[in-house]
């Protein structure tokens, strides 16, 4: 929305911190505790944003977005990364590809699916315009261009296909979002071994009771070791070739925080989580949360009914696909909601998701989402294909 009331960068991103602000003031209130006992506090940090966007406070898009993307990201997970315990993380790396691919799976066997039940229905070439949409759902917007170039998707299609990603696919963050609060329950009904949770958290408590009080000294280290080591891998991604539409420079910048920081978990800087620095990295996600809720308009379900329901349909079968999948391997709901968001959502948003399933896992919804931008464009290439040959 273009005529919003408050357009300035930087008034937005104050907003933001309001609005988490007055979230977590309210999340200790007696009203807070009852609402948020039936639609979780993350959810809101989403909705507010994705509200005060829909009724015209602030615009869909913002130089001050893209701001926070290209840093925040960076540097939170720097401070996540370097706080992990990343041999022990990755002792769940099996089940993680495997739901991961079954994720993958999922959303080609959906597009298949949802085309075929309303392909009567569709405009001629709006094969296309979910061919490019699979190529978002499997690794994020760079994926989707990708593939909108490559088998010719209009510009006026492509604008539904955008409006169909935003609506359907926060929409489905937001689900998955709110499952966090049922894991314990859902593992103990799919007779899922939560040993290595348990002991990953485990070692995040032994932390915690070492937890010192935050000092400006260790506080400013954050910041220092973490928007330097961003500041420098975003300018190194931008000299570096970029990989047919695979990857690029912010792919880069995302490969090279996880190897720098996966070294520096070694070091000494990884005492800086007794200071709580992965607090800090998971403020700096969920600003990024907020910033994504304030993308979408929720007027725009009301654009492209038809499209949406094939939207629905679409991650519907994307769902069952990859949640039977994980309990035939009883994967933790943790690892199943990592992976449709690392597929769905990309490299932003699987670490968001993490953090609020378990904060030990944000480390495995970055691999994924790294993952998931590297394959993607292959697999959104098979899934058109399948469909040019059903059209």
């Amino acid at each position: 929305m273009e005529n919003a009331l408050i357009t300035d960068p930087t008034e937005i991103l104050i907003i933001i911190s309001i609005i988490i602000a007055f979230v977590y003031w309210i999340k200790d209130k007696t009203i807070g505790k009852i609402i948020f006992k039936y639609i979780p506090f993350i959810l809101w940090i989403y909705f507010i944003p994705m509200i005060i966007t829909t009724v015209g406070i602030i615009p869909q898009s913002s130089e001050g977005y893209t701001w926070a993307t290209n840093y925040f990201l960076p540097a939170s997970l720097v401070l996540l990364l370097i706080s992990s315990d990343i041999p022990t993380i990755l002792k769940v790396g099996p089940k993680a590809l495997i739901t991961f691919f079954a994720g993958t799976l999922g959303i080609m066997i959906g597009a298949i699916i949802s085309f075929l039940l309303f392909k009567n229905f569709l405009p001629e070439d709006a094969w296309k315009g979910m061919a490019a949409l699979s190529g978002s759902w499997i690794g994020g917007g760079a994926n989707m261009l990708s593939i909108k170039e490559s088998v010719g998707t209009s510009d006026a299609l492509m604008g539904t296909m955008i409006i169909v990603d935003t609506v359907i696919g926060y929409g489905w963050m937001a689900v998955v979002l709110s499952f966090s609060v049922f894991q314990n329950k859902i593992d103990e009904k799919n007779k899922v071994n939560t040993k290595l949770i348990h002991s990953i958290n485990k070692k995040m408590l032994l932390l915690d009771s070492d937890k010192k009080p935050l000092d400006l000294k260790n506080y400013s280290l954050m910041f220092a070791v973490s928007f330097p080591i961003a500041l420098v891998c975003l300018e190194i991604g931008k000299l570096l070739p970029q990989v047919g539409d695979v990857l690029n420079s912010f792919g880069w910048t995302i490969i090279l925080v996880l190897i720098i920081s996966i070294i520096l978990s070694f070091t000494k800087l990884q005492e800086l989580e007794k200071y709580g620095a992965s607090v800090v990295g998971n403020y700096l996600l969920y600003f990024l949360l907020a910033t994504i809720g304030a993308k979408a308009n929720l007027t725009a379900i009301f654009n492209t009914p038809l499209f949406l329901i094939v939207g629905i349909v679409w991650i519907a079968v994307h769902a069952l696909v990859l949640y039977g999948v994980g309990k035939l391997i009883k994967a933790p709901l943790v690892l199943i909601a990592i992976s449709s968001q690392a597929n769905i959502g990309g490299v932003v948003s699987a670490p968001i998701v993490a953090s609020v399933y378990q904060p030990a896992f944000a480390p495995i919804g970055l691999l994924l989402g790294v993952l998931g931008n590297i394959v993607g464009t292959f697999a959104a290439l098979l899934t058109a294909q399948l469909l040019y040959w059903l059209a």
